[in-house]
């Protein structure tokens, strides 16, 4: 790659990553002198509103009124936390997460941490038959994909946020107060961010660098040895990038292309399949030579194998983020509030950053994260460069017919 920021060999580098970024899975969101939450922002803002219908006035329609329950906080000094598997700080032997257990000696709210939240759509289809029934799904947060969320928020499935009770909301970054899937933030507070790239193996691909999707889905060396992300915001987006299109306004038609470049790919035997992210054992193996994949999960296999590499395509990829909700009918709002508030002191995120080493959305992490190591800061992952944010785009929101629409058709592909 040309950014030498991201310089696998280099030992700054591979020490921070050293320090755990974790596995990934179905997720995904949205120059120069800005920072990395102001870029997520400027992407996010622009284009269409997921909770019009997808019209391209912008103009908000009143999102359905989540029902709330008695809150119980006062009495019951609990909150039930929903999340992905190894998104948070953990001890070195495993058995404790630091922050968490900071914040209940803190507040003597006792938090139950779920690592449930394996993929978005399979949450949803587990919640969903609850929320729509109006009963609680015994969580009191939760942290979806922004486009997840959009969805949330269009079916009432989610609670407004009293930010009364999250006084450090402050912190979060002046432009991401105001992204497109919720506007002024009524409804979310990220959680982190990161990116999706290409990883392949070198020992499979004969030395050669895989490091554009033209050459992912078209080079003869691949053959039968390549898998694409069954997200498909990340797989139809990089494809769409690589065609010069901007995923945050791009149309049917660009869609279509994309579609039809994968269908070609496919019926020339150059696709192997599409996965989740148990692309990481055929990577390891040399099954899969190379694949569409989500940078951590490269990265934790290049300490095994350092023939395991990545790239972020010059033409663009995808960066996403997942973002605190409170779900409808959760017993424990202000609980759950004060855990979002506790999380957004720029110290107690900076220790969150240590670990997964993803990006923050608080302001001082970066200064406080400095504090833990100053080497971390030079990491590209956690503090990205401005090259990088550059390349970084956002696959817009969608309206019910898109999502139905697109999903069909990428269906079509993934399955048959």
């Amino acid at each position: 790659m040309n950014d030498k920021s991201f310089d696998t060999d280099n030992p700054v580098f591979r020490a921070a990553l050293a320090r755990g970024l974790v596995s990934r899975r179905s997720a995904m969101m949205g120059a120069a002198g800005v920072s990395a939450a102001a870029f997520l922002a400027a992407c996010g803002s622009a284009g269409k509103n997921p909770a019009t219908g997808g019209g391209a006035s912008g103009t908000v329609a009143p999102a359905k009124t989540a029902a709330a329950a008695q809150d119980m906080s006062d009495t019951e000094k609990v909150v039930n936390w929903s999340n992905w598997t190894e998104y948070i700080d953990t001890s070195d032997d495993g058995k404790s997460r630091p922050t968490l257990d900071a914040f209940q000696k803190k507040t003597g709210i006792k938090v139950t941490y779920t690592e449930d939240y394996l993929d978005n759509d399979e949450f949803y289809a587990k919640v969903r038959p609850l929320l729509e029934g109006g009963k609680d799904t015994g969580r009191d947060v939760w942290c979806s994909t922004d486009w997840m969320v959009a969805r949330l928020i269009r079916q009432g499935y989610v609670q407004k946020l009293d930010l009364a009770n999250i006084p450090n909301a402050g912190n979060l970054d002046d432009s991401l107060k105001n992204v497109e899937f919720d506007p002024g933030r009524l409804y979310s507070l990220p959680w982190q961010s990161g990116f999706a790239g290409i990883g392949y193996n070198l020992k499979a691909t004969g030395g050669k660098k895989i490091e554009s999707i033209t050459q992912l889905l078209t080079d003869p060396a691949l053959k039968g040895k390549v898998t694409l992300l069954t997200e498909m915001r990340d797989t139809v987006g990089l494809v769409m990038m690589e065609q010069g299109k901007k995923i945050d306004s791009f149309t049917d038609a660009d869609f279509q292309a994309a579609i039809d470049m994968i269908q070609q790919a496919k019926d020339s035997g150059q696709i192997l399949r599409f996965t989740g992210n148990e692309y990481t054992e055929g990577l390891a193996k040399g099954d899969i030579a190379a694949c569409v994949a989500w940078t951590g999960d490269v990265v934790q296999l290049q300490f095994d194998d350092p023939n395991i590499q990545y790239a972020l395509p010059e033409k663009g990829f995808t960066l996403w983020s997942d973002n605190f909700v409170i779900p409808a009918l959760a017993k424990h709002k202000k609980n759950a509030e004060k855990l979002i508030d506790y999380y957004y002191d720029p110290a107690v995120m900076a220790q969150v950053a240590a670990f997964v080493n993803y990006i923050a959305p608080v302001k001082g992490t970066a200064e406080e994260l400095v504090k833990i190591d100053p080497e971390l800061g030079k990491n590209p992952l956690i503090v990205p460069t401005a090259d990088v944010l550059s390349r970084a785009q956002v696959f817009r929101g969608l309206s019910t017919v898109e999502e139905t629409k697109y999903n069909k058709l990428f269906s079509a592909l993934t399955t048959a």
